[in-house]
């Protein structure tokens, strides 16, 4: 029962000048499409979770601690808050942003510096620590981007993960097959060029 209960408190917490350092991940998985075309590509998903304190969607994340290295707490933090496990993969980059809730001795105004990281998705656990208060919901990139509650968040997701993605799919993929671009349409503001293949995505 010790792996079904979530670390609590802050007595490890790792600071780094001002700023509580933070560690997540944005999971994911490929789909087959529901066209009946054999070729048709794969759909891209992520998973995100109901956040305790309000509207919107997060991505599983948390505070990194002193006996844990950054991927370390990016998986704790993933089985913890979202109940999955899988292959980590790149870190796609550090976001900064303020939480009043954050607020501690250590970092008065509440900055925190975010570690995120891919994670492919290999198993959702029926059981996890926060089930009774977390809900999962897989997403499109489109609908996931619309849906962050956090701006930072929804950042990392369409320039961190989809440029991410976008990239290791060219070069996965990098053989006689046409490579094209397509851009994808997240809000009336936001574009994000991504580069794949015109037949199917490889994960």
């Amino acid at each position: 029962m010790s792996d079904l209960v979530a670390r609590t408190g802050r007595h490890q917490q790792r600071y780094d000048a001002g700023c509580r350092l933070v560690a997540g991940c944005i999971p994911f998985r490929c789909r087959d499409s529901d066209s009946s075309d054999a070729e048709s590509e794969k759909i891209v998903e992520v998973l995100m979770i109901n956040s305790t304190s309000g509207p919107g969607l997060l991505f599983p994340k948390g505070g990194w601690e002193n006996d844990e290295t950054v991927e370390e707490a990016a998986v704790r933090e993933a089985f913890e808050e979202a109940g999955v496990r899988g292959e980590l993969m790149d870190l796609l980059g550090h976001y900064h942003f303020r939480s009043k809730t954050l607020q501690d001795m250590f970092s008065l105004e509440g900055l925190c510096k975010a570690a995120m990281f891919a994670l492919l998705v290999k198993e959702e656990l029926e059981f996890w620590p926060e089930q009774s208060t977390r809900q999962r919901k897989w997403l499109v990139i489109p609908q996931a981007v619309e849906s962050c509650r956090h701006a930072w968040m929804q950042e990392a997701l369409a320039e961190g993960f989809s440029k991410w993605y976008a990239e290791k799919e060219v070069t996965e993929n990098n053989t006689h097959e046409d490579v094209v671009p397509i851009c994808l349409f997240f809000s009336h503001r936001l574009f994000i060029p991504m580069f794949l293949r015109a037949v199917t995505t490889s994960c």
